[in-house]
């Protein structure tokens, strides 16, 4: 008996001495796992930082957490507008794979599986401060949160430098985000700048120092001063954000964990100028993304690789140790990031397909603008579906897909050459030489010399919707004018009607009797 008895415990010290390394193991990679910080403005320009070449908007934190990380030249979202770009963040999937989120202002379905919920399950803690996903319905679509996280939006601040901009209280919120944690916890958070979103404090710009001489103006709009001002006031809120972000990172540095805090800096699309936000051009969806990880990466790196939004998904969940999800068509960057290269590191990542349904009404029955583009390092091809529709909303409703401001007014007022680019009709192709025209406003489709390339990518174009069941590309695309749009009706075309009706029949009321009596 007692022979069996001193087995058995030789074999159960065999058997812990095989066991608990593993288990130490695991339990220091749990231990071990990174901390994710994401990082995005609402509607900031790609150019516009130092790390990205600006010599006018002023961004140190930005520029710091470049020259310490991985800074990508070629980072696009698949949708220019907000709820359906940050739907692509959350999902992995593009946004033609979204349903109703694939359209701006609607409804966001709970049975596409998002980042942070599996995150969550895998022992992170979550959370959102400022902008999440969004303007759109997400109860309506069985989520009981917000999709990006439970939410820490409880204190506000007038210690603002412009009144346009949010009275959020980014630091003290993300610092209650921070310390909501379970301690030794790693977590994975989002931070959303309300900022550059118009509207801006006019002239907040130059009242803050900006000199409109030193103001870069893009060949899209009209070199006036009331442009560069508007330009600056655009800055000033870029550069405000900069500020809250090196104080964020303070805290998490006062934690001890900042270097192996994943920490990724971008934007949902481009800035809020005409031509630009909620179109399918070149500044609309090139994003900027930089990349921050002493504890796992090299630094100091520039990478020339295609990076989707759809990609920001199965890379955090990478880092995490969980396997994407089955609905995620995102590829991790989690290769990339680990490479100590720069340039082009996957020669597989030299193209994006992006698109548009709709996004802000104002055409009758509330009808989008259904576009799909490609770009590759050369080339943007560009295909209208309807180029007998308004791509900026109709006059009647004033281009309501581009925001109000000043220079939207000058280009109005102006018409011509700057009218016809961001709010004319456009053709039914558009292809440009990046190469050569960087911002994308001289149309070459109708060059004969280019045919065969247009050809070859609008077949690559459509050979990816198909095969990823695009309604649009597979002839069903009328579907996405019926879902519905859940905000408000001042820019709709049956609201413009109904005041026509109105002012039509005040009219005719004032016109009985002749008028008054003499």
């Amino acid at each position: 008996m007692k022979n069996r008895f001193a087995a058995l415990l030789q074999l159960a010290a065999l058997v812990a001495a095989l066991i608990w390394p593993v288990a130490a193991s695991a339990a220091a990679s749990a231990q071990q796992r990174p901390n994710v910080l994401f990082i995005i403005f609402d509607d900031w320009g790609w150019r516009d930082s130092g790390a990205y070449g600006s010599k006018w908007v002023k961004t140190p934190n930005v520029d710091r957490a470049a020259q310490e990380g991985v800074r990508f030249t070629n980072a696009f979202t698949t949708n220019p507008k907000c709820s359906p770009c940050r739907a692509t963040i959350l999902t992995g999937r593009n946004t033609w794979q979204l349903e109703e989120a694939a359209c701006h202002n609607g409804i966001f379905s709970n049975k596409f599986a998002v980042y942070p919920d599996l995150l969550e399950q895998a022992g992170y803690a979550v959370g959102l401060v400022g902008k999440g996903w969004g303007p759109g319905d997400f109860k309506a679509g069985g989520w009981t949160r917000n999709p990006a996280g439970p939410l820490f939006n409880n204190f506000t601040t007038n210690d603002r430098i412009a009144t346009g901009i949010s009275k959020n209280d980014y630091v003290k919120n993300f610092e209650a985000m921070l310390q909501s944690r379970t301690a030794g916890k790693p977590f994975c958070f989002w931070l959303g700048f309300h900022e550059p979103h118009r509207g801006y404090e006019l002239n907040s710009g130059v009242r803050l120092g900006k000199k409109l001489a030193d103001v870069t103006v893009p060949p899209y709009l009209p070199d006036l001063p009331a442009v560069r001002s508007d330009l600056a006031d655009y800055a000033i809120e870029v550069e405000s954000a900069d500020t809250m972000i090196g104080r964020v990172l303070k805290l998490v540095e006062a934690t001890g964990e900042l270097d192996n805090t994943v920490v990724v800096i971008t934007s949902d699309h481009g800035m809020p100028f005409p031509y630009v936000k909620g179109q399918i051009h070149e500044d609309g969806f090139h994003v900027p993304l930089v990349v921050r990880w002493p504890a796992g990466i090299k630094g100091g790196r520039v990478v020339e690789d295609f990076v989707s939004a759809t990609d920001f998904a199965p890379t955090f969940l990478e880092l995490a140790g969980v396997k994407p999800h089955v609905q995620m068509v995102g590829r991790s960057l989690v290769p990339v990031l680990r490479s100590e290269k720069s340039g082009q590191i996957d020669a597989a990542r030299n193209a994006i397909v992006v698109a548009k349904e709709r996004h802000d009404i104002g055409r009758p029955n509330d009808w989008g603008y259904p576009v799909r583009a490609i770009r590759t390092k050369e080339f943007l091809y560009v295909r209208n579906f309807f180029p007998d529709r308004w791509p900026a909303g109709n006059p009647e409703t004033d281009f309501g897909n581009v925001d109000p401001s000043p220079s939207k007014e000058i280009i109005k007022a102006l018409g011509g050459y700057y009218f016809d680019l961001s709010l004319g009709k456009r053709p039914a192709e558009e292809f440009y030489r990046l190469t050569e025209d960087p911002a994308g406003v001289n149309n070459l489709a109708g060059d004969p010399a280019f045919g065969a390339t247009m050809r070859e990518l609008s077949e690559r174009m459509f050979a990816q919707l198909r095969a990823e069941k695009d309604p649009r590309a597979l002839g069903n695309g009328t579907i996405f004018d019926t879902y519905k749009y859940v905000g408000g009706r001042a820019k709709g075309y049956d609201t413009w009607v109904k005041k026509q009706e109105e002012k039509a029949a005040a009219a005719a009321k004032n016109s009985k009797g002749g008028g008054e009596a003499p």
